[in-house]
């Protein structure tokens, strides 16, 4: 979510059903699942995944921080720790950010010149997501300033003589697009110290998301990010045509479908388009966030559900009868922070999105899952935001995680063997 990274780094009845099912599968209790194994390379067909021929369906979280706590040796057990414990609750996707622009503690610390020890800390994110039978999204550069983002790509072109006097200029100047372009080839090159294997070649990575959540506000039509997005996912498929691609998109529409901008939160307009760049060439699959809480603070919970409802529902129609792609819903998020908002609310929001996706799954519709913001392990208070679910403590809400991840692997051996 955009502002805690830049801190740290439909009806009544739909109301009433959500609640229902927080209280089902919190009767239920956690479930401790069997063992989880990867299998190969996560593909498309169609508006479904598949994994070695048969569609899945998964359940997953974000740890954006995972590189970060790695790299310290002292906290690295934590993310063992929060991945082995993912695992026994049934989560099965990741993601987490393959980016740390200058900073205290950089990947790249300057365009092509990289730290060793924070690159041999994102090779065991790898290595344990693989051990522990969970794929992983990688995010390849930030919109915000958060672990530097685009912000610091364009200050580094302007620390070399580059009159750039816009951030947005991340889009479009020649140089900044080179600095991307090297980036993503040292990533996606390079070789695990711990398993040997090249990146653009370990099924362990789900996909590759070329940026968290962009925006353009300098130009609200599209146009900007459209040939941006058109450019990169090519150069990525380029260096890696085995591993899926997608944009990292909150899910915003724009001028393609100036019908659908009703959908959008208080009318947001962020200069991007989740019709026409979903479209490109090389982008194998579409995304939305949801975060009603902050999108629509002065909403009550029952309407912030109904927006949800709303949004979940016009996605997952457009991503099958418009763009014929699978959807992941790569964040969703509610906080505890602001304005008493209670464990019992949170549990029915996780509730609605979690059935919407069941739902669609066993429909044979696009929504692949959903992965909530944020995981973290015990003993992680500096990184707590409101958002943040410690299995261990959050016994309600892991409950339902818990519940649905069992659902889903359900859903999933009943496809593969039906």
């Amino acid at each position: 979510m955009s502002r805690v990274r830049q801190r740290s780094m439909v009806v009544r009845q739909t109301i009433r059903s959500s609640f229902f099912l927080a209280f089902i599968l919190l009767q239920q209790g956690p479930d401790q699942v069997e063992s989880q194994k990867l299998g190969g390379f996560v593909q498309t067909n169609g508006t479904r995944f598949i994994v070695n021929g048969d569609v899945v369906y998964f359940s997953g979280f974000n740890a954006y921080w995972m590189m970060l706590e790695s790299s310290f040796p002292s906290e690295r057990g934590k993310v063992s720790t929060t991945l082995e414990q993912a695992s026994s609750y049934g989560l099965t996707l990741a993601r987490a950010w393959a980016f740390s622009d200058g900073g205290q503690w950089p990947l790249q610390s300057s365009p092509g010149s990289y730290n060793e020890n924070m690159f041999k800390a994102l090779d065991f994110v790898i290595s344990e997501a693989r051990r522990n039978g969970i794929y992983l999204i990688l995010s390849l550069v930030n919109n915000f300033d958060g672990f530097g983002g685009r912000k610091q790509y364009v200050q580094w072109a302007r620390e070399r003589g580059q009159d750039v006097s816009s951030d947005d200029a991340f889009y479009t100047n020649d140089v900044i697009k080179g600095y991307y372009k090297n980036h993503v080839k040292t990533v996606l090159t390079r070789i695990n110290t711990v398993t040997s294997i090249a990146y653009k070649d370990d099924p362990t990575i789900f996909a590759w998301e070329l940026i968290n959540e962009p925006s353009c506000k300098s130009d609200l039509s599209g146009s900007t990010l459209q040939a941006w997005i058109q450019e990169m996912a090519a150069y990525v498929k380029s260096i890696d045509n085995a591993h899926l691609l997608e944009v990292g998109m909150q899910g915003f529409y724009g001028a393609s479908m100036q019908g659908r901008r009703q959908f959008n939160p208080n009318g947001y307009v962020e200069g991007s388009d989740f019709i026409s760049h979903n479209q490109v060439p090389g982008i194998d699959f579409t995304t939305i966030h949801g975060y009603p809480d902050t999108w629509l603070a002065n909403w009550t919970s029952e309407e912030q559900l109904r927006f949800l409802q709303n949004w979940t529902q016009i996605h997952v129609s457009d991503s099958s009868a418009i763009l014929k792609k699978p959807l992941l819903f790569t964040e969703f998020g509610k906080s505890l922070e602001p304005r008493g908002s209670t464990a019992d609310q949170r549990d029915a929001f996780y509730g609605q999105v979690y059935e919407s996706a069941f739902a669609s799954a066993r429909d044979e519709g696009p929504l692949g899952g959903g992965l909530f913001w944020q995981l973290l392990a015990q003993g992680m208070d500096g990184l707590r935001d409101g958002y943040e679910i410690v299995l261990t403590q959050h016994r309600s809400t892991a409950s339902i995680i818990s519940q649905i991840s069992r659902r889903v692997s359900e859903l999933n051996r009943s496809r593969r063997h039906g």
